[in-house]
Formats: structure tokens, sequence, C-alpha cells
């Protein structure tokens, strides 16, 4: 097996997730596209340890745990996901930095007002 054949696909497998990533304000879009970058380098290893002839075969090895991990990551980015979407509304990530710590409003200066209203105002 030429080991061109599957860079290839996981160049382009990668390029899509990556793209997705930048381009994408859905949340669950960038999740799905992380997970298409995660699978593009499941399949390099793959590849490599079969053209390496491992007799280790550390290369599926490593594959599993990144499926492993992979699972694990999108359960707790659909929880997060889930969780944003209830209160928030909206699963538009340009939306969502407004719940980022140290982004409050900036205070409004003190407009100039009259003074209080003083007991003798009050009473003619």
């Amino acid at each position: 097996m030429h080991l061109a054949y599957p860079a290839v696909l996981a160049a382009l497998l990668f390029c899509t997730g990556l793209y997705g990533v930048l381009a994408r304000r859905n949340a669950i879009l960038v999740l799905m596209s992380v997970e298409l970058m995660l699978n593009a380098v499941n399949l390099n290893l793959v590849a490599f340890d079969v053209w390496l002839r491992d007799t280790l075969h550390a290369g599926q090895a490593l594959t599993l745990f990144t499926i492993a991990i992979a699972a694990a990551e999108i359960g707790i980015g659909l929880a997060i996901v889930l969780m944003v979407y209830r209160n928030r509304g909206t699963s538009d990530v340009d939306r969502l930095r407004d719940t980022a710590e140290g982004h409050e409003p900036a205070p409004t200066a003190p407009t100039a007002t009259a003074a209080p209203n003083t007991p003798s105002e009050v009473t003619a």
C-alpha cells in the first residue's frame, strides 16, 4: 500500500475540519469539525503504523487512546453546549463571548444633575 493515499485523504480531512473550526459560528458544528481533525490524525497514525510494519502496533494503540479522548471530549463539549443553549437560547459562538469573565460593560460617567431637593424646596 502506498502511503500517499491515506496521507492525502488525512490532509483533506484535516483541512476540512480546520475550515469548519475557523468559519463556523455554531458550537455543535465546531465540535464536529474538531472530530474531523482528530479522525484525520487517527488515519495518519494507522497508515504510518502499517507502512512502518511496527511489531508493537504503537500507532494503532495511540489511535485507540485518541478515540477514547475524543469520545470524552465530545460528551463534555455537548453537555456544555446544551447548558449554554438552555441559559442563553443560542449556540452561536460569537454571541457567547459575552459570558467570558472580564468583559463586563464599562461603567458610564455620572451626568451632571441638579442638586437634590432640600427640605425647604419640598415644603414650598
